[in-house]
């Protein structure tokens, strides 16, 4: 059976569970952050992706280790699907010295440059242009590194977009952008915002590929991407692929989706990617229902004990006030 899944050959059996663990401990990441939120023990704003775990999990899935990634403001699925540390991201989230900026960048600022994910970014498309540099230091030093840049459809009308589009097409580098369309930028839907109905379409304009994938299908986004990595890694340039996906929470935590109805999110919610790829798994002979439970209890759990890590991490203390925020 797991013969007929179109999967990458490099993505075995024995991965599978792994990718689907992980995209619970991104869910169980943002459904707890957004219960610190409310309760007032986490500050300043943060950016969910609960429901968008497939796109996360399944692009950087197909990466090598040396591989690169630039996030968004809503980054907190790709820092884990780099396998980012959960504890260091829940204690920077409380403003704890543990965490991966000392607690002083929050949400937005996660980067881990040991594990290939080269930071988040609180400017809508800044992080486009970064992995057009990443692309371009590997082909110059002839690293062999892939980036993929992720943003989302509010970023695509940016003029970063543009402009970081034609540079690597230009130059043949190895980027692979991911275009996270999750309908709304901020609150205004992104019909309303761009003329045509695929943002994958404009690739033609840049002369590189462009693909349109179900972005909460694993199955699609691990062979889609593998294919433009592929095709990146062997110096045939960068491609565009877009993901039809859908945030579940809203834009920020201030965010009441009053712009959306009840009815629409219903019927994305339907469309659920964890357990639509749990089918897939347990109809292919690759998981049991006890196992995928299983699975799911222990990302639960790593997620408990991060929470409990951050919360008995100091604070930073007054006298670092300055370091690490001049060079």
């Amino acid at each position: 059976m797991l013969s007929t899944l179109n999967l990458p050959s490099h993505i075995t059996e024995e991965k599978l569970p792994e990718h689907y663990k992980q995209m619970w401990l991104i869910r169980y990441f943002d459904e707890k952050v957004d219960q610190f939120f409310a309760k007032g023990k986490i500050h300043g704003t943060t950016h969910l992706c609960v429901g968008q775990e497939a796109s996360a999990a399944g692009s950087i899935a197909v990466l090598q280790s040396k591989d690169k990634i630039i996030s968004t403001h809503r980054g907190h699925g790709h820092c884990i699907a780099k396998e980012g540390d959960v504890n260091k991201m829940m204690a920077e989230l409380f403003g704890r010295e543990t965490g991966y900026c000392k607690g002083k960048g929050g949400s937005m600022h996660i980067a881990d440059v040991e594990k290939g994910n080269l930071g988040a970014n609180g400017i809508v498309g800044g992080g486009i242009p970064l992995a057009v540099g990443a692309a371009l230091t590997s082909k110059l030093k002839k690293e062999g590194y892939v980036v993929l840049c992720f943003f989302g459809d509010g970023a695509t009308n940016e003029g970063s977009f543009h402009e970081a589009l034609n540079m690597a097409a230009i130059w043949d580098l190895p980027v692979v952008f991911i275009c996270e369309n999750n309908q709304y930028g901020m609150s205004g839907p992104v019909k309303e915002m761009t003329k045509i109905e695929n943002i994958a379409d404009r690739a033609i304009a840049y002369g590189m590929p462009g693909e349109v994938v179900d972005g909460n299908d694993m199955i699609e986004i691990m062979s889609t991407v593998d294919k433009a990595v592929v095709n990146a890694r062997q110096g045939n340039g960068p491609s565009l692929i877009e993901m039809k996906t859908y945030r579940w929470k809203g834009h920020s935590k201030s965010d009441a989706k009053k712009y959306r109805t009840r009815e629409e999110e219903t019927e994305w919610r339907k469309k659920d990617g964890i357990k639509r790829f749990k089918e897939v798994l347990i109809e292919a002979g690759v998981l049991t229902e006890e196992e995928a439970k299983k699975l799911q209890d222990q990302a639960k759990q790593e997620i408990e004990d991060a929470v409990e890590f951050a919360e008995n991490s100091p604070e930073p203390s007054i006298d670092t006030l300055l370091e690490d925020v001049y060079a």
